[in-house]
C-alpha cells in the first residue's frame, strides 16, 4: 500500500513483491524457512569467501533471507524445496556478487544436507536442530549466458571473493575461463551460447545470468532447454539452476518470460508446482515516473542495495532522452507492456482490485465467450451498482497437456458453473459468443446448443436480449462475426481502456484474466483499436479479457435501455427530495 500526504505527493511506497524473501508474519517479522541448509551457508561464506582483502564477506539482509529460503529443505524427506529458481531485480541490485557467492558455496562448500542437524554450540554457529552439510564430491558449476561478456561479469569476480584460506585449503587454481580444485576433482567454468556442445554434461550447479537476453535469435531457449535436461539427470538429483534477470520486455519472448508466465500459470491453478522459486521486487502499479514518486520508488525497489545512487538514478530517469519503458524496466524493475499492448499488467494491477467480490443476489450482467480447444473459454459477470468485474470462469487446455491428447472445454462443467450463477445472483442480461468451433459428433457449432438451451432456460428473467424481437431474435445468443457487433465491441473497448487509466474500474485480481489483459494486443479496424492476440497461433490467451470488455459492455447498455429507464422512474414515483 502506498501512503500519500495531504498533496498527494507519496510519503512512502510499498513495492509489490514475488516470493517469500519480503514476506511478514502476524507479527511482523520477515518469515524464515523452517528447516534450511541455508544457515550453513551463511556460517561458510562468512568463512571463507571476503569483499576484498581482509575483508569478511557479509550479506545484507535481503540477500541472508534469499539464501536461507534457496536453501530451504523439506523437512520430511530432507531434499531442496525448490528445483529452480528465478531472481528479478532492478539493474545494479548486487544479483551478480550474491550468485557468485552461491556459486563457490557450490563449489568448494558444504551445499549438499547429509542427513546431520547441528548440536547446541557447534563450530559453524548454525543454529540447533538446523541441518549440516558437506562438500559434493564432483563438483561442477556453470556460469551460463549467451555473450561472454555476461559470463565474465560474473567469473571476475571469484579471483578475489576466494581468501587466502579457501585458495589454500582448496587447492584452487583461479582461471579466466574455468577455476580448479582439489586437482581438477571441482571445477567452475563459463559456458556460452553452443547447446550442443554442452548436451550431455552433469553440472552439479548453474547459474544463467542475464535470461532476459535469452531468445532464439542467440540459442537462449535451445541452451536453456539443455541446461535443463542436463540438471534433471543428476546423479543425486539435487542439481539445480539458477537464473538471475532483469525485468524483461515482453514480446521479446526471452527465456525469462517464458519463466515468468510459467511461474504466473503455477500461481494460478493452470499448471502444476514444479517447485519454481520465483523472488521480485518491483515498483507498486500506481508509480509514476514523476520527480516526487520516483525517490520513494527507487528507495522500496533497490530493497538493501542501499549502494544504488538514488539522485543519480533519478536523473536518468527524468532525462527525455531515456524512453518511460526503459526506466521502468530497469529502475523500477516493472515489465512494461509492448508497445502494441492494449494494457500494461500495471495499469491493470492499479485498478482497486483487493477485498472486492459479488454477495448473493447481486443484479450482474454475464458476458461469454466460447471456444472448442484452441482458445480459451470464458464466464465474466459485472455487477449493474458500481461496474464490478468478476471472473466467474475460465477454462482453457491445460499447460502440460500431451500433444498427442485431443483436448475440450468441459461442456457440462460450464452449462453447471452458468446454472450456479443463475441461482446464487441476479442476471438481467446474458451475452454469449458461440465462436467458430464445431462439434466432431453431429456437425454443428460446439455451443449452439447450450447457448439456445441458456435462452430457453434464463430468457424470460432477462430485461435485454441478445438479439430484440424481429430480427431473428436471440435471449442470449451474440456472435461477434457480425459487423454491427464488431463496432459495438471496438467502443466498448476503447471506454474499458480509458477506465482503467482513470481507476474508475474494479475487478477481482483474478491472475488469469490478469494475463489475459496483458496478452492483448492492439488492433486496428474500421471503428477504430479493437484487441487481438499477437498473432493468429500465439499460445497467449485473450479471451478472459474479451469477456471482461463484453460484461461492462453490457452493463452500459442495459443502464441505457429503456426497459432500465422505465424500472427507475417506477422506483423513484413518489419520492420527494429536500435540498437544503
Amino acid at each position: 500500500m502506498t501512503s500519500l500526504v495531504a498533496e498527494g505527493v507519496p510519503e512512502a511506497v510499498e513495492p509489490y513483491t514475488i516470493g517469500p524473501s519480503w514476506k511478514r508474519g502476524p507479527d511482523g517479522k520477515f518469515v524464515l524457512p523452517e528447516f534450511t541448509l541455508g544457515w550453513h551457508c551463511l556460517a561458510w561464506t562468512a568463512t571463507y569467501l571476503q569483499h576484498y582483502m581482509g575483508a569478511p564477506w557479509r550479506y545484507t539482509p535481503e540477500q541472508a533471507r534469499l539464501t536461507l529460503w534457496w536453501y530451504a529443505l523439506d523437512p520430511a524427506t530432507g531434499r531442496f524445496l525448490y528445483r529452480d529458481g528465478v531472481i528479478q531485480r532492478l539493474k545494479g541490485h548486487g544479483k551478480d556478487p550474491l550468485g557468485a557467492s552461491w556459486s563457490g558455496f557450490e563449489f568448494v562448500g558444504p551445499c549438499r544436507p547429509t542427513g546431520q542437524v547441528a548440536d547446541e554450540g557447534n563450530e559453524w554457529g548454525v543454529p540447533a536442530g538446523q541441518p549440516l552439510g558437506a562438500r559434493h564430491p564432483a563438483a561442477w558449476v556453470q556460469i551460463a549466458a549467451v555473450s561472454q561478456d555476461q559470463t565474465r561479469s560474473t567469473m571476475t569476480i571469484f579471483p578475489g571473493m576466494f581468501s587466502k584460506r579457501a585458495v589454500e585449503e582448496f587447492r584452487i587454481d583461479l582461471g579466466k575461463e574455468i577455476i580448479y580444485a582439489d586437482k581438477g576433482r571441482a571445477r567452475i567454468e563459463a559456458v556460452t551460447s553452443s547447446p550442443r556442445a554442452m548436451e550431455g554434461g552433469r553440472p552439479t550447479f548453474v547459474l544463467l545470468n542475464e535470461t532476459h537476453h535469452w531468445v532464439d535469435s542467440n540459442q537462449g531457449h535451445e541452451m536453456a532447454a539443455v541446461i535443463e535436461r542436463n540438471s534433471t539427470k543428476s546423479a543425486d538429483g539435487m542439481s539445480r539452476t539458477l537464473a538471475l534477470t532483469n525485468a524483461y520486455e515482453p514480446g521479446e519472448d526471452s527465456v525469462a518470460e517464458r519463466t515468468r508466465e510459467a511461474f504466473e500459470s503455477s500461481e494460478s491453478g493452470r499448471a502444476v508446482d514444479t517447485g519454481l522459486f520465483y523472488d521480485s521486487l518491483e515498483a507498486p502499479a500506481e508509480a509514476k515516473l514523476t520527480e516526487e514518486w520516483i525517490e520513494p520508488t527507487l528507495r522500496a525497489v533497490r530493497g538493501d542495495s542501499t549502494w544504488l545512487d538514488i539522485e543519480r538514478l533519478k536523473a536518468s530517469i527524468l532525462d527525455v532522452r531515456n524512453p518511460p519503458s526503459r526506466s521502468r524496466r530497469f529502475w523500477f524493475n516493472q515489465i512494461v507492456a509492448a508497445e502494441d499492448a492494449f494494457l500494461a499488467p500495471y495499469e491493470w494491477d492499479a485498478c482497486p482490485h483487493e477485498g472486492l467480490d459479488l454477495v448473493p443476489a447481486d443484479e450482474v450482467v454475464l458476458f461469454f465467450d466460447g471456444s472448442k480447444s484452441d482458445d480459451a473459454t470464458g464466464l465474466v459477470a459485472c455487477r449493474l451498482s458500481d461496474g464490478f468485474v468478476k471472473t466467474i470462469g475460465v477454462w482453457q487446455r491445460p499447460a502440460n497437456w500431451p500433444d498427442d491428447v485431443p483436448w475440450r472445454v468441459p461442456r457440462e462443467e460450464v452449462d453447471g458453473v452458468v446454472d450456479r450463477v443463475f441461482a446464487e445472483f441476479k442476471p438481467l442480461a446474458f451475452f454469449a459468443d458461440p465462436g467458430a468451433g464445431y462439434d466432431d459428433a453431429d456437425g454443428e457449432r460446439y455451443w449452439d446448443g447450450y447457448v439456445d438451451a441458456w435462452a430457453q432456460r434464463y430468457g424470460k428473467r432477462l430485461k435485454l436480449r441478445a438479439v430484440p424481437t424481429g430480427h431473428g431474435q436471440h435471449a442470449v445468443m451474440w456472435d461477434m462475426g457480425d459487423r454491427r457487433r464488431q463496432q459495438t465491441f471496438t467502443e466498448a473497448t476503447d471506454r474499458f481502456y480509458r477506465d482503467v487509466l482513470e481507476r474508475r474500474l474494479t475487478h477481482d485480481g483474478h491472475k488469469i484474466l490478469r494475463q489475459h489483459v496483458a496478452n492483448a494486443r492492439r488492433r486496428t479496424n474500421a471503428w477504430g483499436y479493437g484487441i487481438g492476440k499477437e498473432h493468429r497461433e500465439s499460445a497467449r490467451k485473450i479471451d478472459l479479457a474479451v469477456c471482461a470488455i463484453g460484461a461492462r459492455m453490457l452493463r452500459r447498455m442495459v443502464l441505457n435501455s429503456p426497459s432500465w429507464a422505465k424500472r427507475s422512474r417506477v422506483r423513484g414515483k413518489g419520492r420527494v427530495v429536500v435540498l437544503r
